[in-house]
């Protein structure tokens, strides 16, 4: 009896996943945990692989299907197996094409729809046999343009005049090799072609969508993911974004202590982003307007830090959750943010893993960049970008001026939830934490409101 193998739950906030690409093809035979597909959610991807061992019947789905969770992706059984009962329910790609109608009075009609494609193709219920109208015929014989190789918008697909002449706006003058590239291999011309006045050749025809010179690639999974989450950030927030220098002499020393008990003691490795996220925790104690969810009609504050990180995957910018991070120590907060990092690299990070947060901590100071203008994970109201250590002059306790490593802090916040004062006083109150850190202050409350 052939079995069906289920797009598994991936997280109880997923409802479909993307199946990106088939590791197998039907006939191939495969054991109990062989991966058989790469599939995405829109935070991650994953491996799918087979719960049952068998020969593979039939694929249900195409790369790039959206899979709804716990449908049947594949069959798998002995050859000859019917597999007809597991086949998911799917809905076809087009609706059906409707019955002809009786054509409404000429006082009734709206005028023809105008062409908005100026690529020659194969007629299709046009061209020969529908006809060309006198005008067309004329304006496409002196245009250098074969009429029967237009898709035309008249009455029953009849090329007239203003199909030739969004060809002849749109698209170069076809050679004869050229003409018969586009009808029998769909393709389109560039927009100037490299034969006599411009004239596209065999040679330059391109696939449908292609663009000259350039490596064409569809944007989607966790890219497509990322560009809508950053234009809904921009166009839904009144973001601004300001920038402090701290001198981390301070933070310097203690790692470097630190570093030295861990070699004792086996304890994890503390980095400058480890210092500045457990800084930064004890700072939002003390400032919770920053701490919170802008929900449009209403502002959720929390009373625990829930730390997003971000994560740069050759996948695509993911954001795992370090939950209730300020009641770690700096140590559990180390290992916690270095398992999520390792996960997101390695694809194996949970969906649930990827939401949930409530300020986000981004870092591009190892990629040599001193300031930036870090985008809003919304609906947090908060975001905070590091930049990379520089030497700067800073003025001692004795008055005196010296150089010291530096680094600048970028805080973006959603004025809609946050004025900037109170985000000003913030950002300096993290400064004076990470200059003294980790100083008797650190875990004193004072609210900025």
């Amino acid at each position: 009896m052939a079995t069906p193998v289920i797009m598994p739950r991936q997280g109880q906030s997923v409802e479909s996943c993307i199946l990106t690409e088939w590791k197998v093809a039907p006939g191939d035979v495969v054991e109990e945990g062989t991966v058989i597909a790469v599939i995405e959610t829109d935070k991650a991807s994953f491996d799918l692989e087979s719960t049952a061992a068998g020969t593979v019947l039939e694929l249900f789905w195409e790369a790039d299907d959206d899979v709804p969770v716990l449908a049947n992706v594949l069959a798998i059984g002995e050859e000859g197996e019917d597999v007809s009962d597991l086949r998911p329910d799917q809905e076809a790609d087009e609706a059906p094409v409707p019955e002809p109608s009786v054509a409404p009075s000429t006082s009734q009609a709206g005028a023809p729809p105008i062409a908005t494609s100026t690529t020659p193709s194969a007629p299709v219920g046009g061209g020969a046999e529908a006809g060309v109208s006198p005008r067309a015929r004329k304006l496409a014989l002196r245009s250098g343009i074969d009429p029967e190789s237009i898709r035309g918008t008249g009455p029953g697909g009849r090329v007239i005049e203003r199909d030739v002449q969004a060809v002849v706006e749109g698209r170069p003058r076809l050679s004869a090799s050229a003409l018969a590239a586009a009808q029998g291999g769909d393709l389109e011309p560039p927009a100037r072609g490299k034969g006599l006045a411009g004239m596209a050749l065999a040679g330059d025809m391109l696939e449908p969508g292609a663009i000259e010179g350039a490596e064409v690639e569809q944007v989607k999974g966790v890219r497509k993911v990322v560009a809508e989450r950053m234009m809904h950030s921009l166009g839904s927030t009144a973001q601004f974004t300001l920038n402090a220098t701290f001198d981390a002499t301070a933070v310097q020393t203690f790692r470097k202590r630190k570093r030295e008990e861990a070699k004792e003691s086996g304890g994890p490795k503390i980095t400058l982003n480890d210092l500045i996220a457990h800084a930064l925790l004890e700072t939002l104690k003390r400032h919770p307007s920053l701490n919170a969810h802008f929900l449009g009609d209403r502002i959720a504050r929390f009373e625990e830090v829930h730390l997003g990180v971000a994560v740069d995957t050759s996948r695509g910018l993911m954001v795992p959750v370090v939950r209730s991070a300020c009641s770690k120590s700096l140590e559990d907060l180390s290992t916690g943010i270095k398992d999520l990092v390792e996960s997101c690299l390695e694809g194996t990070v949970l969906p649930d893993q990827l939401s949930g947060g409530t300020f986000t901590l981004t870092n591009l100071g190892m990629l040599g960049i001193d300031h930036f203008t870090p985008v809003i994970n919304v609906p947090e109201v908060s975001i905070l970008g590091v930049g990379g250590i520089s030497l700067r002059p800073v003025r001692g306790k004795d008055g005196e001026v010296c150089f010291a490593e530096c680094i600048t802090l970028s805080l973006t916040t959603d004025h809609q939830a946050v004025d900037g004062a109170p985000a000003a006083r913030f950002l300096k109150d993290l400064v004076d934490t990470l200059e003294n850190y980790p100083g008797p202050d650190a875990g004193n409350d004072k609210g900025d409101e």
